[in-house]
Formats: structure tokens, sequence, C-alpha cells
């Protein structure tokens, strides 16, 4: 299978994660054997009317929950599932209400409405973990990674009505996050259970492994997807200590890159200098030159700031750099001696 590139992949996996629900249901085929397995309709409806009665709710309030639950009661689809299940939680508490709404458009700019009830130990929790599915499905989607993985954190399979659901976006933060140990492992549990799996999910699910198996660290490439990261959280407005935290460790990657460019040049240099002559110089002769024989004061620094590298050299570094990686790298490292110059100054 041929390498997609990284902002290809990730187009990809928002595509496909936001297909509509007929294409799973048209699509899913068993593939293999599960190590999980979702609740099939009948026993969310159950749990749902369960719920309720234990709300003690009026009578009016169960009708209507019976009548959502009539219609297309044969389906298999984990969305659908989960979405009807969080409208059955939106009959008799206000706040699923208002998060099934705030899930149901793009996010409006500005601070998240607090969600902090999702961790109220005094709530059920079948509600607690399908609502903090529900909201980090929707995180994701809006590529808020960080929080999409708080909501999905400590959640089990087994404590969701659709675990499918729950490892493949687990996965996606994962891999957006560039997280390689943990985005494999959830991906593997995700591909444990294909045969319970929207076949867009596995299609999904085998390119992200595919590529986080091909992810090094300190390399350009993942240097550069930090940097797409770090252009994501600003476009998102998250400018705080996250942020910093990921731009130095860019810094530190470049300047680990660069070195071991620069001690690459320097032992090049030095197997050079060591060539001698088969032939020594002759006893007693002296040997030619004009010059007067004076030796030029320099000034040696502790550091070599590489922000003011010699043109010459830092070209020189360039044009390495530039045959052995893509080219559009060459403009991660010309970014990167800007910065280092103006923090010179």
């Amino acid at each position: 299978m041929r390498k997609l590139t990284f902002a290809l992949l990730a187009t990809v996996v928002v595509l496909l994660a936001r297909a509509p629900v007929a294409l799973a249901q048209s699509e899913d085929a068993p593939v293999g054997p599960a190590s999980w397995k979702p609740m099939d309709a009948a026993g969310v409806r159950g749990l749902a009317l369960k719920w309720l009665d234990d709300q003690k709710v009026a009578p009016t309030v169960r009708a209507k929950a019976e009548k959502l639950w009539a219609s297309q009661a044969d389906t298999t689809d984990g969305t659908e599932l989960l979405s009807r299940l969080a409208v059955t939680f939106a009959l008799a508490d206000t706040r699923a209400a208002e998060l099934i709404q705030l899930c149901s458009k793009p996010r409006a700019k500005g601070v998240l409405p607090n969600q902090s009830w999702l961790d109220d130990k005094t709530v059920s929790p079948v509600v607690r973990a399908n609502l903090r599915l529900l909201f980090g499905r929707w995180l994701a989607h809006e590529r808020l990674y960080d929080e999409a993985k708080k909501q999905l954190a400590g959640l089990a399979p087994g404590d969701v009505i659709d675990p499918a659901s729950l490892l493949f976006y687990r996965s996606v933060v994962y891999h957006r996050l560039l997280e390689k140990t943990p985005g494999l492992e959830t991906i593997d549990a995700l591909m444990a259970g294909e045969s319970q799996t929207p076949r867009r999910y596995i299609a999904v699910a085998q390119l992200m492994r595919e590529d986080l198996d091909n992810l090094t660290e300190d390399t350009l490439d993942h240097i550069a997807r930090r940097m797409e990261d770090i252009e994501r959280r600003l476009d998102l407005g998250r400018a705080g200590d996250d942020v910093r935290k990921v731009e130095d460790g860019v810094i530190k990657s470049l300047d680990k890159l660069i070195k071991e460019l620069e001690d690459q040049q320097c032992k090049n240099c030095c197997a050079g200098s060591n060539l001698q002559s088969n032939r020594p110089a002759q006893d007693s002769q002296l040997m030619g030159g004009l010059g007067p024989g004076n030796v030029e004061k320099k000034t040696l620094r502790s550091k070599t700031p590489w922000g003011n590298l010699p043109p010459k050299q830092r070209e020189e570094a360039l044009q390495q750099i530039g045959r052995e990686f893509p080219a559009h790298y060459q403009d991660i490292i010309e970014q990167y001696f800007r910065k280092m110059a103006a923090e010179e100054e």
C-alpha cells in the first residue's frame, strides 16, 4: 500500500469519520473474530427505558421514549444507537439536552461550555460513559484533540454501547497528537473486533496504523507534523503552556538534527585534512611564503548561535538537507534560523 502523506491522511480520517450512517449499514460485513461485542438494539432499548423508569418520569415522557425506540428497532449501527440513547437521556435531564444541542452543530468561537457534570459520580455511570463518548466524538470532529482525549480517557469498551466508536475516535486522537505507542495499541484493540466494526473505521484504522508504524521521532517528518499541530492549536485560539511546550520540543529536535549535520560535516572535513603526502619535505629546506607571520586574533564563543551562522555555512547546511529530504522541509529550517537569529539579538 502506498504511504499517504500526513495531510491527506488527516483529510481521509475526517471525511470517513463523518461519513453517513448509510455507508456503515451498506458496507459492514464480518471479516474476522471479535474480542468485544457491542450491545444490540434490543439491549440498548431496554437499558434506556430502565433508566427512565429509575428517574420516575411522567407517563408522557415514557410514551415519547417508547415511540423513539419503536422506529428502526432492528438497526445495528452503533452511532445511531448512541444518538438515540442520548436523546432518551435528554428527555429527563436538561444537561444532556444541552450537550446534544452543542454537539449537533459546528463549534462556535469562544470558550467551550463547562461539561464537568460528566465527571460527577452521582450521575448514572451509563449516562456519564455514553455522553462522554458522544462529546469526545464531537470534539475530535472539531479538531479539539486534547479535549477529546480527556473525555475518552478511562472508558473501556464495556462501558459504552458503541465500543467501536470509542476505540476509533481514541485512535484518531492519538494519531493526530503523534502518540505512537498508545495509538498502535488502541488500533490493535479496534481491529481485534473488526467483525463488529464499520468497515469505514477499519479502512481508516489500517491507514493510521501504517502511518504510525513509519513515524520516527526527531526526523524532519516528525518535526513538520508537530509544527502543523502548533498551527492547529493557534488557529483554535490555544496559545498557552501546551503550545509553548510543543514549540520548545520542536526547537530542541531541530537543534539535535542540525548538530548531527554539523558533526557529519566536521567528520568529513577532518577526514580530508588527514590526507598527507607520501613524500616528506626535504631536510634543511625553507618552505616558501611571503606572509608576515602574524596570527589573526579570533574571539572564541562557548556556543555557536545557529541563527547567526555565516551565510556560506548556512547555505551548505540547507543544501545538504535539501539533498536528503523533500524540498518543503527547507522552509522549516529557514524558519528555525530566523527564530534563532531573533533570539540572539
